[in-house]
């Protein structure tokens, strides 16, 4: 969602309340995008900077529009685009594709880049109907949005302050058992981003519910009393940049390497007429 999903190219991180108006150029951009997506019947969640506004109030000028879209869905939705004249790519199989048409794209994302967290039929179950661009759309939910962030960690961008913002704005009336699904056996960083929750909004503390604060906090003492000797490394799945020297000087764990190969096995092949690339640090 310089992060899991980064956007070298957004028009600022800047947020306000008062709502931003989108240029012409972007809006027929994302409504033919979404048209095409429906006329197909391509399953989509849209999140990014539409999600955000929903569940938070919080509007951020952006030139993208963001679908999370299941990777057998991902060649499929290229094709149709390419068909509508947009100019297609795939960044990178295991969880990035774009289609550009002008200063304006679409980001296919189909998980995390280093594919802790995949996108699956679940999240299409649990998106939200919403207009976006005046088309009929399915929005994100909002357990599916925090977790897309949550491994959004690193130097250049973390999004810990939307999540925040996120579980403030909707007073923790969230599927707390749906995050820790999906977080699964990463449980800790969920721990982490509440933390700051707590620290930033110390006077609603309850917005989180006391027995999953109970359950993280036991989990995680348990875990610092009994350390397990033989545990990975894990700095690479937070960032494989800031960690390299871990990994490449002292002979540490490389886990994102071990995820992606993995991840990359299921991948839908894709076609070199879309410009397959993988770029570091993504």
């Amino acid at each position: 969602m310089a992060d899991h999903w980064p956007k070298s190219s957004d028009v600022s991180s800047v947020t306000s309340a008062s709502a931003v108006s989108l240029p012409d150029d972007a809006v027929t951009l994302y409504r033919d995008v979404l048209l095409a997506m429906n006329d197909h019947g391509i399953p989509y969640a849209v999140a990014g900077a539409f999600a955000l506004q929903k569940y938070t109030g919080i509007w951020r000028m952006t030139k993208d529009l963001d679908l999370f879209i299941k990777a057998n869905d991902v060649p499929a939705a290229l094709a149709n685009l390419c068909q509508q004249g947009f100019r297609c790519e795939t960044l990178d199989p295991v969880w990035l594709s774009k289609a550009h048409r002008g200063e304006y794209f679409v980001d296919l994302i189909s998980g995390m880049s280093n594919a802790t967290i995949v996108v699956d039929d679940s999240w299409m179950k649990r998106t939200q109907p919403a207009m976006i661009a005046g088309v009929k759309s399915q929005i994100i939910s909002a357990e599916d949005l925090i977790a897309s962030k949550l491994f959004v960690l690193r130097r250049e961008r973390f999004d810990g302050a939307d999540i925040a913002h996120i579980i403030y704005r909707t007073k923790g009336k969230i599927d707390w058992e749906r995050i820790l699904e999906l977080a699964g056996g990463h449980w800790e960083v969920v721990l982490i981003v509440l933390m700051l929750f707590r620290y930033v909004y110390p006077a609603h503390t309850d917005y989180v519910p006391a027995p999953l604060w109970q359950d993280l906090l036991s989990r995680y003492m348990h875990a610092v009393q009994h350390p397990d000797r033989s545990a990975p490394f894990r700095g690479s799945l937070v960032d494989e940049n800031i960690f390299s020297i871990d990994v490449k000087d002292w002979g540490l764990e490389d886990l994102q390497s071990e995820y992606r190969a993995r991840q990359l096995q299921k991948a839908p092949g894709s076609s070199p007429s879309m410009g397959v690339i993988r770029r570091s640090g993504t």
